[in-house]
């Protein structure tokens, strides 16, 4: 892509969800911007997805709920009041966790600092060490960075109550500054969405399943496309560090797996529903493509030298220009253009996407994948 084309103009950000731009829309209320192989892209509606696709096709989505993952707090040396910040929890390790140096219970965090107009800026975080007071009298201590390179992401312990219920009794959705106001966490759950048993979730929306709707999925039902769950808990957005993705936690059911392989046996498509879902599926793919069940953390990055084994089409947001993101795109459209190099038809459809004013983020319109 060109710096021209992946220049999104500030107005392009999505503000407010679909249902709330004016009296008697859904969710589904979004645009679909649909890329064919290296064809020309089309306009569709949202809502025409079930008469996109065939029967036979499988589409994969993530069943992870939206976390109250934003908290604000006070960091300081315990002696005044400290700085105010807002921590972005991201990622809860466990014993399985790959990395070392890392201990079951020890959360991914982000510090942001409030920008005084209810959003948050970027600030970095530690040092190792550094306590912040957070509601309800729990403690965070920052431990050392997630990336030595980097002094975004710390690892930080929490102490006096459990991370997860002081978010549950003080925590907000996550939420940027491209956004309005804050939202209820009911508008960061997608209809998919189903608790985990250890209360475990995303710290940010798996938003390209947001605008289902119960209705669209019995439409898609009756015409023959199949519904298969996988989970991965995502992390807070990488996209304004121009990082990779970090370990992930995933699971791959046995269902999943085998809908999707006898699926593909009977000329079927697995089209997976976000990024996270691609994440998810090649972690669990041989070879040759066939999907097994299977669970844990996943570290993958999909790039198009790298490519996909077992997605032939993605349904997806449209991303940020340094976004990661954007390199799975590529790999997933090179798999759906038959091997051509899909870089120029992403870029197309970009620029496309730019001049009929669709919209960008979590709230924004949708990008569909498919094979030629």
């Amino acid at each position: 892509m060109t710096a021209e084309v992946l220049r999104v103009p500030a107005e392009l950000s999505a503000r407010e969800p679909a249902e709330q731009r004016a009296p008697g829309l859904g969710r589904d209320a979004v645009r679909l911007l649909v890329s064919r192989g290296t064809a020309e892209p089309a306009h569709h509606a949202f809502r025409e997805l079930p008469e996109l696709l065939s029967a036979g096709d499988v589409l994969v989505v993530n069943t992870s709920r939206t976390l109250p993952a934003a908290l604000d707090g006070r960091i300081g040396d315990g002696r005044g009041r400290g700085e105010p910040v807002v921590v972005h929890f991201s990622t809860r390790a466990d014993r399985r966790y790959p990395r070392p140096g890392v201990a079951a219970g020890d959360w991914a965090v982000e510090l942001r600092t409030p920008d005084g107009c209810g959003s948050t800026r970027q600030r970095a975080g530690g040092p190792a060490g550094a306590v912040v007071r957070l509601p309800g009298g729990a403690r965070l201590t920052l431990r050392a960075p997630v990336d030595p390179g980097s002094v975004r992401l710390w690892w930080a312990r929490v102490s006096g109550a459990p991370a997860l219920d002081v978010m549950r009794r003080y925590g907000r959705p996550v939420r940027y500054g491209y956004t309005d106001r804050d939202q209820p966490l009911a508008a960061y759950q997608t209809v998919f969405a189903v608790g985990s048993p250890d209360g475990g979730g995303s710290a940010e929306m798996p938003s390209a399943a947001r605008p289902f709707t119960a209705s669209l999925v019995a439409r898609l039902v009756s015409r023959g496309v199949q519904i298969a769950p996988v989970t991965l808990h995502t992390g807070v957005a990488s996209a304004e560090a121009y990082e990779p993705p970090y370990p992930e936690r995933f699971a791959v059911p046995p269902s999943t797996a085998w809908q999707i392989n006898a699926g593909r046996a009977g000329g079927g498509r697995t089209l997976a529903v976000g990024t996270t879902a691609v994440r998810a599926l090649e972690s669990a793919a041989d070879a040759a493509g066939r999907i097994r069940a299977a669970s844990g953390w996943t570290d993958l990055v999909v790039t198009p030298e790298r490519g996909v084994r077992a997605v032939d089409g993605l349904l997806t947001g449209l991303h940020e220009p340094e976004a990661s993101h954007l390199l799975m795109l590529e790999a997933v459209g090179r798999a759906a253009a038959g091997g051509a190099a899909f870089g120029d038809a992403l870029c197309r459809a970009y620029a496309e996407a730019v001049r009929q004013r669709y919209l960008w983020h979590e709230f924004g319109d949708l990008h569909l994948v498919l094979p030629s």
